[in-house]
């Protein structure tokens, strides 16, 4: 029997719930995660909250932004973690982002999950090697939230020419490095419109050497 994971589905209650404005320098945290190698990394670094009814939701680093953890577990299991993915997509009033944990044994599963985060459902995805990285990297986002936001009085609602999230996930392509990251983003405006963009058009942006690296992170092949 398939399983249908497409957007078009008859909305339904997003089981992803916020425990109202999560404070400056915060991190809430499922409750499933007290105790962990993840949360011990963020110790002394960021305050953390532990809430025992996030929905599919994982983490919170700020009000807006939502965090889903997919372990190596999980991708070794099967699909049944798409369709918490398919749920946050739902929220429209949050930000997704996706945790990968890519180790030897979960990387033959990676390839597919990139797809799906990244081209079906437009979300940002990120991935790291162990929990212990990935509390290292949710405190950047929690002190990048904070920067981005220094006065709470003053509410500007644009979106960023340049999310930090996004940025971070086109810089993971080899050799690429920051400066032509952005300059792909600046171009493209997305990582779907990197992804789409031809060898040919990214030339131009980051040199013919560059725009192969991207190509070949991007659709998964080997350099």
């Amino acid at each position: 029997m398939s399983c249908d994971f497409s957007l078009s589905t008859q909305p339904q209650p997003t089981p992803a719930r916020i425990p109202g404005r999560v404070p400056p320098g915060h991190l809430v945290s499922a409750e499933k995660w007290r105790g962990s190698d993840l949360i011990a990394a963020t110790k002394g670094k960021v305050k953390v909250t532990f809430e025992d009814d996030l929905g599919v939701v994982d983490f919170h680093s700020s009000s807006e932004t939502a965090i889903i953890y997919v372990s190596e577990n999980d991708m070794v299991a099967g699909t049944n973690y798409k369709r918490k993915l398919v749920k946050l997509r739902k929220a429209n009033s949050m930000k997704g982002i996706v945790l990968v944990e890519k180790t030897p044994v979960s990387v033959q599963y990676f390839p597919p999950l990139q797809k799906f985060v990244v081209l079906e459902l437009g979300m940002v995805l990120l991935f790291v090697t162990s929990q212990t990285e990935a509390g290292s990297l949710l405190v950047q986002m929690v002190k990048g939230e904070n920067s981005a936001a220094p006065n709470p009085f003053k509410v500007k609602r644009r979106a960023p020419p340049l999310d930090s999230a996004v940025l971070s996930t086109v810089q993971l392509v080899p050799k690429l490095g920051g400066v032509k990251a952005r300059a792909l983003l600046d171009k493209f405006g997305s990582i779907k419109g990197i992804v789409q963009a031809t060898e040919e058009e990214l030339i131009p942006v980051v040199g013919k050497a560059n725009a192969k690296h991207v190509k070949a992170f991007f659709n998964h092949k080997t350099s």
